[in-house]
């Protein structure tokens, strides 16, 4: 194997690799990634704090739950309370890891961690000088009609959501049981 490094960011690296496949050499681009989290945070009265910010490569505003980069030796939960209070100005009383999934396999390394909490305190929003975010809350039901008619397409966020409604949906079968 033949690696040669393009790039390295502040938060990514550019690596492409030659690589041999049933006997035929391909080259594989490969995009390093600390990895990430996001956070679903549910209030009591089901009211979940999602931001909106500017994506630069999308060149639009994306609604998204928060979330952010590990940074360098952090571990995810930690980065998770961070990420959460920074940018939305709640500090979490007990985090719990759901999952963890690959983002875009096909050419990145970036791994995301899925927290839930459901118990917070109000503190003051930090967020880093290059965020511009606003703050908005949906119910599931609603954040449900804002994947469906196209408003959510961040896939951290869609997995997020589909989760909770499947554990909800599930919740009730088996209180009917």
């Amino acid at each position: 194997m033949l690696r040669k490094h393009i790039y390295s960011g502040k938060i990514i690296e550019l690596i492409v690799d030659q690589i041999e496949i049933q006997g035929e050499e391909c080259l594989r681009e490969v995009v390093r990634h600390p990895g990430g989290v996001v956070i679903l945070a549910e209030f009591p009265d089901g009211r979940i704090p999602f931001v909106r910010q500017l994506r630069y490569p999308m060149q639009r505003q994306l609604l998204e739950l928060p979330a952010g980069k590990l940074d360098g030796g952090e571990k995810p939960a930690a980065a998770a309370a961070r990420e959460l209070e920074e940018e939305t100005g709640l500090r979490p009383g007990q985090l719990e890891h759901l999952f963890s999934f690959y983002s875009t396999p096909g050419f990145c390394d970036e791994i995301l961690h899925l927290y839930y909490c459901n118990q917070m305190q109000v503190v003051e929003p930090n967020p880093e000088f290059d965020e511009d975010i606003s703050i908005e809350m949906y119910r599931l039901e609603e954040a449900l009609e804002l994947c469906q008619s196209g408003q959510i397409v961040d896939a951290k966020t869609l997995v997020a959501i589909f989760w909770l409604y499947w554990k909800k949906s599930r919740s009730l079968e088996n209180g009917r049981s």
